[in-house]
């Protein structure tokens, strides 16, 4: 039996490798990921281990909230002086000494723009001295107050040398510096991971980093001879007490190296989410393949059952094949993985500067996934195809080589009964009960249902979408052959339904969500000009308040609204929150409706929040809730009113005064300006940009143009989409030229005999590539219909997330299916040629 399946797998080589390219996808997709970040993840953690390798241990305060991500990490309070006399004596200490490093410097380029960073933080601190990791390549260390060093990254990034005049900002206004030197990293490094440092003289850098003298970020020790880290750390710990933490060098860099891997992490997930499509459609691809062959070979597995062949052996049989298949494909993958993942961690370091790949790195979890995709995903799919062949009965042997279409009612019933489950959990969700969690809920069985039951409705629907094609004989052939096998179709359509089902969602809920947020701000935002940072950057930018101030009584400005943004932990959970600098006139600006309670005034004591947030805590109006800033100590507020969910403010919204001493940054980070009546647009804003040229980190925009800055963050996803939609199509393209090059050897007789009796090799190609183009298109539409209603229940669902208003993406549904087509004709080409080349007197003579 053992030769009989090796003879067998040999003889159907070509068709199972057009299987086997889907996995070969899949796990080239997830070993890809896993080899970049293992390959990354070490070069990190390699570098930012020897720049903290000096240090034996830190102290530092403990953060008042846990937001500690590259884009908002915490706020650490600094230490005292005293505190470093503490440190140092306590037992097992040799040397203590404080050190200014602290996030926030952020230098101004010559185009008065703020100098771009590739991902890793920017820091300003005090220097250090020269040591085995640091040294000065040009110039000096800062000796006055009015001198600064930079790293040679920066100093390439920002075109600056010694003796050029610098502008930084920090959580003071700009201020103006002369370059005294430039400094480089161990082996010769410009950056580390990335990272932008600029250093100042300690007292500048203890007043412009942490806000006041004689205060440090933390404590840097140096252990005495014969001191374990674990005995200092409970030393200090029981000198300081709980307010305080000790962290090892090690420990201090991981929590710098995390700060430099969220592209890492976003690139990771982005080859998941391809692996992931490439398995689902690819598990139809095999299904399909597999159960042709099993119909094709139904008198010789009939044989095989007449010579003694038990069913057990069958099954057995045709999992061996699945498992070499699985088992080729997931080493190919492997192999095509370790290479993407060698270009991947080569182009992510190209783009962060200091960042150096070291060896490749292959993790055996990498290798053990590979193999376990490939083949459980391939064995998982070839068990149907196996089971039916169990069934095959001896008699079989006398008749024709295909197998007769079952009834298949056992799957129609499945099919109906996960289609009603997945409808009845999405119109509870829709419903309300239960939101956008009993929608989700319901996606999978209903989407499942839907594969299941797509045998139904094949034949009728390939017919209806074959009517275009029928007014020539080769149409009307590949429409009827199209629709001869109900079964066979769906499963082919299937690997396109789910690619283009899956993006349709996704793109509804991409547009709903776009179409709210415009519609949002163009109802509410009575503003002319938005100054923010880039991307809506909430809480990084920084806006002078003394420039504000000139805007206000510039002629033509009517109301300014300025705000301030960061993250503080509200109850339980961290989430961010908001200060505004006159609140009455911010809810006119923005068109905050009230909802309950009174939303008018902000009193100290009180907050205000929207609609969402409230719920989402279990708050109502006079609740009490208590919320810890990043700096001081933590307040009890009473929640004063809540407001109508908006896209222009929502969460939680405290006093100004209290944001002022316990945000991270004291300067506003967005301002809103409306002008008066008749005020000349054009001039006005050239009046107001002139006035915030000392606040390069702000662009100003207009109405429109904060529209499309937020419609830009759904383009980004569309575009993702879309290459997930090309993945899908790939494989796709793959199980429709499998399809067909089998379904022409099943009907080689009778492609002989249309040849026989005139039927000429152009209308042949054409008759095989309406049988194609038909299945493709029946997929497509399929697909946009289901992941349409989809996207719309999970867009509803959405609705305390902002999403208020239902959109489908027509254009992009009409590319899906015009899209679909061309793939069709593509498919098409290598089938149709090949049928068209068949010697007639051979295929009619055909046993």
């Amino acid at each position: 039996m053992l030769t009989a399946t090796l003879k067998s797998l040999l003889s159907r080589k070509l068709r199972l490798v057009l299987s086997g390219l889907a996995i070969v996808l899949a796990v080239m997709f997830v070993s890809g990921a896993m080899v970049i970040k293992d390959t990354l993840n070490r070069s990190i953690d390699a570098q930012f281990n020897g720049a903290y390798q000096d240090i034996d241990l830190y102290v530092q305060h403990r953060p008042k909230v846990d937001a500690e991500t590259a884009d908002d990490p915490a706020a650490v309070p600094p230490v005292d002086r005293a505190v470093v006399g503490k440190v140092a004596g306590a037992p097992g200490v040799a040397e203590a000494s404080g050190l200014v490093l602290a996030e926030g410097a952020r230098v101004v380029g010559k185009d008065g723009k703020v100098v771009s960073s590739t991902g890793g933080p920017r820091y300003g601190g005090s220097w250090r001295g020269e040591s085995d990791l640091i040294s000065l390549r040009t110039g000096h260390e800062p000796r006055a107050d009015g001198e600064v060093a930079v790293d040679a990254g920066l100093a390439e990034e920002a075109g600056l040398k010694v003796g050029d005049q610098v502008g930084v900002l920090t959580d003071e206004p700009r201020r103006n510096f002369t370059v005294a030197g430039v400094f480089g990293y161990s082996d010769d490094r410009d950056s580390v991971g990335g990272e932008q440092t600029v250093i100042f003289s300690e007292p500048v850098a203890q007043r412009l980093m942490l806000g006041r003298a004689d205060a440090y970020s933390g404590v840097r020790i140096s252990l005495a001879s014969g001191t374990s880290a674990a005995q200092a750390t409970q030393s200090i710990s029981r000198e300081l007490g709980s307010g305080y933490e000790v962290l090892t060098g090690r420990e201090l860099a991981k929590k710098a190296s995390d700060k430099s891997r969220g592209i890492l992490d976003m690139m990771g997930t982005m080859l998941l989410g391809f692996a992931a499509v490439a398995v689902l459609v690819g598990v139809f691809l095999i299904v399909n393949t597999f159960s042709i062959i099993v119909a094709q070979r139904m008198r010789e597995l009939a044989l095989l059952r007449a010579m003694g062949a038990s069913r057990r052996q069958m099954i057995n049989s045709v999992l061996l094949e699945s498992f070499v298949v699985g088992l080729v494909a997931s080493a190919l993958g492997l192999a095509a993985g370790i290479g993407i993942g060698a270009l991947g961690s080569d182009l992510l370091a190209s783009s962060t500067d200091g960042l150096r790949v070291g060896s490749l790195g292959v993790p055996a979890s990498a290798v053990v996934t590979a193999f376990a995709v490939g083949v459980l995903t391939t064995m998982l799919a070839a068990l149907m195809p196996a089971m039916r062949a169990s069934k095959v009965a001896p008699i079989a042997v006398i008749r024709a080589s295909a197998a007769p279409e079952g009834r298949h009612r056992k799957q129609y019933w499945t099919g109906g009964v996960l289609l009603a489950l997945g409808a009845l959990l999405l119109v509870l969700g829709v419903t309300g009960a239960g939101g956008v969690s009993m929608i989700l809920l319901g996606v999978l069985p209903a989407f499942i249902g839907v594969v299941l039951l797509t045998p139904l409705v094949s034949g009728p629907a390939v017919r209806v979408l074959g009517a275009l094609f029928a007014r020539s004989l080769p149409g009307r052939l590949g429409r009827g052959n199209s629709a001869r096998n109900p079964r066979r179709t769906a499963i082919t359509a299937s690997a396109m339904m789910i690619g283009v089902a899956l993006v349709t969602a996704i793109s509804t809920v991409a547009v709903s969500a776009e179409d709210s947020v415009t519609r949002d701000i163009k109802r509410d935002l009575r503003a002319d000009f938005v100054a923010m940072g880039e991307a809506g950057s909430a809480s990084s930018a920084a806006i002078d308040p003394a420039a504000l101030e000139r805007i206000a009584r510039v002629p033509g400005v009517d109301r300014v609204a300025a705000a301030s943004m960061d993250t503080a932990t509200v109850g339980k959970d961290t989430q961010s929150v908001a200060a505004w600098q006159d609140w009455a006139t911010a809810r006119e600006v923005l068109g905050l409706r009230g909802a309950e309670g009174s939303v008018d005034t902000l009193a100290a004591g009180t907050v205000l929040m929207n609609e969402s947030t409230a719920d989402s805590r279990g708050l109502k109006v006079g609740d009490t809730v208590r919320v810890q800033l990043q700096r001081g100590e933590a307040h009890t507020y009473r929640v004063a009113g809540l407001f109508a969910n908006s896209t222009l403010a929502n969460g939680v919204v405290v006093p100004w005064a209290d944001a002022q001493s316990g945000f991270r940054h004291k300067q506003p980070s967005q301002a809103y300006f409306a002008l008066a009546n008749g005020a000349d647009t054009e001039q006005t804003g050239a009046r107001i940009e002139t006035l915030l040229k000392d606040s390069p980190e702000v662009t100003l925009q207009t109405r429109e143009e904060i529209t499309d800055m937020f419609s830009g963050g759904f383009a980004m996803m569309l575009a993702v989409v879309q290459a997930l939609l090309g993945v899908a199509m790939l494989i796709a393209v793959l199980g429709i030229v499998n399809t067909l090059a089998l379904s022409i050897l099943e009907r080689t007789r009778e492609m002989g005999a249309l040849r026989a009796i005139g039927l000429s090799r152009g209308q042949t190609k054409r008759m095989i590539m309406t049988e194609s183009v038909v299945i493709s298109l029946f997929g497509a539409v399929l697909g946009v219909v289901v992941g349409g209603v989809l996207g719309l229940a999970v867009a509803r669902g959405m609705e305390d997330q902002g999403v208020t208003h239902l959109s489908l993406p027509w254009g992009q549904m009409l590319a899906y299916v015009i899209g679909a087509a061309v793939v069709g004709v593509i498919a098409s080409l290598a089938p149709a040629r090949r049928g068209a080349r068949l010697n007639v007197l051979a295929a009619v003579n055909q046993a």
